[in-house]
């Protein structure tokens, strides 16, 4: 019965789309003729009434294809007035970009629709296939999936299109963009159920997929991997006190410091860790999603159509397009001694988790503990590595528990007029956001499956929904420990105090709701602790 009930709401939302677009259609056809004629060069000229893209490198694709009429011109051709170098207005500048009218959305049985075939959790990446949500002529009526690359970037991707920055139609040169290390495919990768919120093949499209670009296809890396050095005061103070040793290969020495004058700086220069690194960008597979949930995929459609301001309307329109890149952050990924090791059950591995924490991680506020858990999980991970193993990171872009920064900061705020003790906590962003967690964890293994995870030996966290989220997907962990009680900052004990009090593991201390009464932060009046 709910399917039935869901089914039936999708139809009549796709009926008054379809109405709304028709309509829309009409008034901007009246609109174009009144103001802005449609020029020669841009006037339809296929059966569906928009103008016809240039056929050129599209002769290896099928003809349904290859004859496909997108809302956007190829290359915008230049008027007189650009030829001349002279300044054309908007309106000018929008029809070079779009010349014909706006498509809100777009319908399975629609003409020329033709999705690339995509088989999530297919062993082939031929058989897979990649990922393209672009509305490139090339591709408009190839799309098999909803969104745009580069997560919440898109939007200034197209502010700088808009602002005549960047031609739409600039090809990318993925030449010598390789991985520098391998992340080969894992046996997860061929499971449609665990990996759900990110394309495994996205740091290997430009290899994998080579013949869907030469065809023209507007396909893009969604994952990178490079190699890097990270310089970090609290890695070079623990070297200096002899806790982390320099190896020559994990961790190294800092070339010398260099005086304003250009002399060399006898001062000690610290270290570097030589680490690989992944980024990786959001694409959600729908149906796994919603099961990864427990809800339906027609609800999950639902809610991200209604409640980002119906951004994405073809999450109604088009239950054929199982795919939607979604505009939030993405994650990185921070290995620490052999990428190999991580998919090696006989080597020890470390793992931190962490949810990013713009506050404490970049500008050091004592107000929360994250800053003080990633720079010591990152010293576990040296050490890890050291000892024979691989170290993790991995780091969410989920800021305030998803809730993001504003939020947070109305939290602090009411925290701080309201008495800053342990036992108001949680309630404190609860009234201000209405939950006081919104990071799901659901959906991160997804990442520890990609890389070829099947066993943690040591976890740094003290979170049980990340630990459960890990087991029950399958990924057993032997060992799991807390942040020491000395790095915690004074400011921060009444977070830590809430979060033993709730529930959360914790290998020493224990709280009582009794006890969340005693602890209490610094007022915004004190200036010593």
């Amino acid at each position: 019965m709910p399917s039935a009930i869901n089914d039936a709401v999708l139809t009549q939302i796709l009926s008054k789309l379809e109405s709304l677009q028709a309509s829309q259609q009409a008034l901007q056809a009246k609109l174009d003729s009144l103001a802005n004629p449609v020029s020669p060069q841009f006037r339809p000229t296929s059966s569906t009434g928009l103008p016809s893209p240039p056929k050129a490198g599209l002769n290896s694709l099928p003809p349904e294809v290859a004859n496909a009429t997108p809302p956007l011109a190829a290359t915008p051709a230049p008027d007189n007035k650009a030829a001349e170098g002279k300044i054309i207005s908007d309106r000018e500048r929008e029809k070079l970009l779009y010349p014909s009218r706006v498509m809100l959305t777009t319908y399975p049985d629609q003409h020329g629709m033709k999705p690339h075939p995509l088989n999530w959790g297919a062993s082939d990446p031929t058989v897979r296939g990649p990922v393209i949500p672009s509305r490139l002529p090339s591709s408009f009526k190839y799309r098999n999936a909803i969104g745009a690359h580069s997560g919440s970037y898109s939007i200034y991707r197209a502010l700088a299109i808009a602002m005549g920055t960047l031609v739409p139609t600039h090809k990318p040169d993925y030449s010598r963009t390789e991985p520098p290390v391998a992340i080969p495919p894992q046996p997860a990768w061929y499971d449609p159920s665990k990996i759900v919120s990110f394309d495994p093949w996205g740091h290997l499209t430009p290899q994998v997929f080579r013949a869907e670009m030469d065809a023209g296809l507007d396909v893009r890396p969604s994952i990178a991997v490079t190699k890097a050095h990270i310089k970090l005061s609290e890695i070079d103070e623990a070297s200096r006190r002899g806790d982390i040793p320099i190896d020559g290969k994990i961790v190294l020495k800092s070339v010398p410091l260099v005086n304003p004058d250009g002399s060399e700086n006898p001062a000690d220069p610290g270290v570097e860790i030589n680490v690989s690194k992944a980024a990786v960008e959001p694409v959600w597979y729908l149906p796994g999603v919603a099961e990864r949930f427990g809800i339906s995929e027609g609800l999950l459609r639902r809610a991200l159509f209604e409640d980002t301001g119906g951004m994405y309307p073809e999450l109604i329109t088009r239950p054929d397009i199982k795919v939607f890149l979604p505009p939030i952050g993405n994650l990185t990924v921070y290995i620490f001694g052999p990428v190999a090791y991580m998919y090696d059950e006989t080597k020890e591995l470390t793992l931190r988790v962490h949810d990013e924490c713009n506050g404490s991680d970049v500008f050091g506020s004592d107000i929360c503990t994250c800053k003080p858990y990633l720079t010591f999980a990152i010293e576990e991970c040296i050490r890890c590595a050291q000892r024979g193993g691989v170290g993790v990171v991995v780091y969410f872009r989920k800021e305030g528990r998803a809730l993001g920064e504003v939020t947070k900061y109305l939290v602090y705020n009411l925290r701080k007029r309201g008495g800053d003790s342990a036992d108001k906590y949680f309630r404190a962003t609860e009234l201000i956001a209405g939950v006081k967690d919104m990071r799901f964890q659901a959906l991160m293994p997804d990442v520890l499956h990609w890389l070829g995870i099947r066993k943690i030996d040591n976890m740094v966290s003290m979170s049980d929904m990340k630990y459960n989220a890990i087991v029950q997907s399958g990924i057993p962990i032997v060992h799991r420990y807390d942040i020491p009680d000395h790095l915690i900052p004074v400011d921060s004990r009444v977070e830590i105090d809430a979060k033993i009090a709730a529930g959360y593991f914790s290998s020493g201390k224990t709280v009582t709701e009794a006890d969340l009464v005693k602890t209490v932060g610094r007022t915004w009046e004190e200036t010593e602790h």
